[in-house]
């Protein structure tokens, strides 16, 4: 599911792959049979090529990790949140284009 630059995050890894992670991260939860989480795929494959080095883009399957999906008060999908320093700097609900997702990316990444 998740493309090259990408990385699929779980309950276990969640702490270091994000909390901890010295770069920038958006978290996409996301599930199966969720249609705007699957046309979002594309636009994070590319925003995570475009971004690399700068913002690490993750997917959190919520009905796979329902820890963290209620840590974060998921009852939506896609649900986004832009974390810095281990902090949720922003967040946002439902499918957004690719132009708002690169301005809060630009914003997460200064």
């Amino acid at each position: 599911m998740a493309g090259s630059n990408v990385i699929e995050v779980s309950e276990a890894s969640f702490e270091a792959d994000v909390l901890k992670s010295t770069t920038p991260v958006l978290v996409d939860f996301w599930g199966e049979g969720c249609g705007p989480c699957k046309m979002l795929v594309p636009v994070l494959n590319e925003l995570a090529a475009e971004y690399a080095g700068k913002v690490k883009i993750a997917k959190v399957d919520v009905y796979q990790n329902t820890t963290l999906a209620s840590q974060f008060g998921i009852s939506s999908i896609p649900a986004l949140f832009f974390i810095k320093g281990g902090k949720v700097v922003a967040q946002t609900v439902g499918l957004r284009s690719k132009k708002e997702l690169k301005a809060q990316l630009d914003q997460l990444a200064a």
